[in-house]
């Protein structure tokens, strides 16, 4: 009798830890709430007489009631009515009272009788409707709807929640800019940094200066693709009227989504100066750039004219934005031009700028000329946003950084006292390949930035002190658009990747695990389906992840996917079917092998992961670098020179390490004294993104691994004025020599040529693999 006894209990321990786990699914939402406490009542049913209730007189939350009640019936198909009468059973109520310092907060409490949202605002409640919107869609569509008690205390980890969209290069239709702020409030994203003006387009009207939009927002034509003088002979055009403007953002205030607008200068203004050629240095006429890339031709600092069109522009938008940030770029902005121009030259010696060997005369002229701006702005109770460049020649007095190019800009503010906004392009720029295989992905600008890469985000450096780290305010993604010219391709682009972010935006970190976040998201992703959103399938399909251990000469490649079906591989070049070998754990990698796999089910097959590992001499050996790569180029650092990948012209998929102002040399040991008769590296030539190849290329061997002969030497020439992104592969072949040791150097071009943009700065330099034979 004891043992059925403890028999019993078991199973009903089981049932109970079972029925507890299927209640908390229902609430495995994205992004991850802070607390679920999981009741044990009888569930909430949500049926065709259940109404929403919200208080009389408030209007806010009379809106929202309205939008949940769209979203249960797109949901789920249920009309459900709205009221501000209090109903006392089967109701759904909307508060805003929630005692909670986060203005964002929100409870959720479902029991029998109720659903009650309360935030600590209105936006608070309105974040609370989306999750109940979310776990809804996610439930589909049936017969009846029944959510278990629970009691969810959720609120935001981080205020600033962004995603900037660029217009200028190719323009949104106001239908689709609501569908992005639409897809935004999904994401509990509370801010739209709205990219208006650039090179190739000026997209909003301006009153006072009527050519920005009769000139400056039609371009005759676009270049192709990543050609250099190939067009499409196509015009292009558009631009948002005020009214318009006011529209878009009375659509966003309505899903607590505020938006940023941003006219970028004093760089980035080719639409500008073919609207008004008297507003740059060259007194010569301009037309709205047809390519893409960064502009010689920037506005005239040292006209007075400059800052009246930047101040009548800004009076102009005041009134049409509430926004209490203003983003006025400061990127990208070339200083030739300035150097050679005599007006310039007079208000920089009339500002008594000098070159003090951190910054030159014309950095701090840029900041004098941000400087006005912002004390403009301020005068106007406007704060100021600037990309990174604004802290070269010395920040404005109260301007926010959004610091892009890497962490180290965010620090610095930080460090100097004021907020700074994180974005950097290797984590948060969603205009990079978010494909393995970019010969399977829409033509993109570069870069690998794959949902686990955004996932492993962490927007506050540990370097900052407790009280510096309270001025990272927040974090966003960038859509920039050369490379989109239709809406669905921006939409491929984001998705689910904005997910991704949300919940490192969101969820402390503690809270995060992303194969929990994957499980989540393959039951996220039918929300898609139903707001027919386009999104890209990556992480359905056959995600790689290599473990190399070079002590041992050991590597291990472990396939996953959060896709419910099976994955199949070959390792004879074969395409991958049903009857392939299936998946069950990590393929250990010893030789040179091709390995081929795919999701496949019934009646799905996913894109073929393929991956080609080539070995020679140096795979899987300990390798040492005296230079380690920049942050955002380290991937696996010294182990990507040996795992046997050949990287292709994406460079940031983790196969390149990429160096900046920094010689590169490493020492491969290839564990015992062997004949060598070859060294080679591959190495990574973008003049535009600033990677030039080495000066020079040097091998050594050595038996100790400290006395090293030289066995080849050869000086390398620069990236010449319209060089195309290649991969240069750098051989070295000698007579047959025994040596345990091999070290290969490449010294970098110090500084950028003078016919670059970006002229005098220092370069990157990209290796991958390491060759010995």
């Amino acid at each position: 009798m004891k043992k059925y006894i403890i028999c019993f209990f078991v199973i009903f321990l089981f049932c109970s830890v079972s029925a507890q786990s299927t209640k908390s699914e229902v609430y495995s939402i994205i992004p991850q709430p802070q607390s679920i406490v999981i009741g044990t009542g009888k569930p909430f049913v949500l049926l065709s007489t259940t109404k929403i209730y919200f208080p009389q007189n408030d209007e806010n939350l009379k809106q929202i009631a309205a939008f949940l009640s769209e979203y249960i019936q797109i949901s789920t198909g249920i009309k459900v009515q709205v009221t501000n009468s209090p109903i006392a059973k089967n109701s759904i109520d909307l508060q805003s009272n929630f005692t909670n310092e986060n203005k964002e907060a929100y409870k959720l409490n479902v029991t029998q009788n109720k659903i009650v949202i309360n935030g600590a605002s209105s936006a608070g409640t309105f974040y609370g409707v989306q999750m109940l919107r979310k776990i809804l869609m996610m439930d589909g569509v049936k017969s009846q709807i029944k959510l278990p008690n629970v009691e969810v205390v959720d609120f935001p980890r981080f205020g600033y929640r962004g995603m900037m969209l660029d217009v200028a290069r190719h323009f949104a239709p106001v239908d689709f800019v609501k569908k992005f702020i639409d897809i935004l409030a999904l994401h509990n994203i509370n801010t739209f940094h709205w990219h208006l003006t650039d090179d190739q387009g000026w997209r909003i009207e301006i009153k006072k200066y009527p050519k920005l939009t009769e000139i400056g927002s039609k371009r005759a034509e676009t270049i192709i693709g990543k050609s250099k003088d190939e067009y499409d002979g196509k015009p292009h055009e558009g631009f948002y009227t005020q009214n318009q403007i006011k529209e878009i953002v009375d659509y966003a205030q309505k899903r607590y989504v505020n938006i940023i607008p941003e006219i970028d200068l004093p760089g980035h203004m080719m639409a500008a100066l073919a609207s008004y050629p008297e507003l740059g240095c060259t007194g010569k006429e301009y037309e709205v750039r047809k390519k893409w890339g960064v502009s010689e031709d920037v506005l005239c600092v040292g006209n007075e004219k400059t800052f009246e069109f930047i101040e009548g522009v800004f009076e102009e938008l005041i009134p049409l934005f509430p926004s209490q940030y203003f983003h006025i770029g400061g990127d990208e902005c070339p200083k030739n031009t300035w150097k050679k121009c005599t007006k310039c030259q007079i208000k920089i010696a009339e500002l008594g700028l000098k070159d003090d060997g951190k910054h030159t005369a014309e950095e701090k002229l840029q900041s004098y000329c941000i400087g006005r701006v912002e004390k403009f702005l301020n005068s106007k109770l406007k704060k100021v946003i600037g990309w990174d460049e604004i802290l070269e020649g010395g920040i404005a007095p109260n301007a926010t950084i959004m610091s892009w190019r890497s962490f180290q800009g965010g620090i610095e503010a930080a460090q100097q006292g004021h907020d700074a906004i994180m974005t950097p392009g290797s984590y948060c720029y969603f205009d990079h390949y978010q494909g393995n295989d970019v010969n399977l992905e829409p033509l993109a600008i570069g870069g690998y930035t794959s949902v686990e890469r955004v996932y492993s985000f962490e927007p506050i450096p540990e370097i900052l002190k407790s009280e510096e780290r309270k001025h990272i305010i927040g974090a966003q993604a960038n859509v920039w658009r050369e490379y989109m010219p239709t809406s669905e391709q921006v939409e491929y682009m984001i998705l689910p990747r904005l997910a991704a972010l949300s919940e490192v935006l969101w969820t402390v970190p503690e809270k995060r695990n992303y194969a929990n976040f994957l499980s989540r998201l393959a039951n996220f992703l039918p929300v898609y389906d139903k707001l027919n959103f386009t999104y890209a399938k990556n992480v359905l399909e056959v995600s790689p992840q290599i473990q190399i251990d070079t002590e041992n000469s050991r590597m291990l490649l472990d396939l996953k996917t959060s896709s419910k079906e099976s994955i199949y591989y070959t390792l004879d070049e074969s395409e991958p079917n049903r009857n392939s070998k299936k998946y069950k754990d990590e393929i250990g990698i010893q030789k040179s092998v091709t390995v081929k796999a795919a999701v496949i089910g019934k009646n799905y097959k996913s894109k073929v992961y393929k991956q080609s590992f080539e070995f020679n001499k140096a795979t899987l050996k300990p390798v040492v670098l005296k230079n380690q790569p920049v942050d955002r180029y380290r991937f696996k650092g010294a182990q990507a020179l040996v795992d046997g990948k050949i990287g292709t012209t994406v460079f940031s998929t983790g196969d390149w390490i990429g160096l900046y102002n920094e010689n590169f040399e490493a020492i491969v040991d290839l564990k015992s004294i062997q004949e060598v008769t070859e060294g080679a590296i591959n190495t990574f030539v973008s003049p535009n993104d600033w990677i030039f190849g080495p000066k020079q290329f040097n091998v050594f061997l050595s038996n100790d691994g400290v006395n090293f002969t030289s066995v080849y030497s050869k000086d390398i020439e620069t990236a010449t004025q319209g060089d195309n992104a290649k991969i240069l592969n750098l051989k070295a072949t000698f007579e047959s020599q025994k040596a345990r040791y091999v070290k290969i150097t490449a010294p970098i071009f110090e500084k950028i040529p003078q016919w670059h943009y970006a002229a005098g700065k220092p370069t990157f330099l990209f290796v991958d693999e390491i060759i010995v034979h």
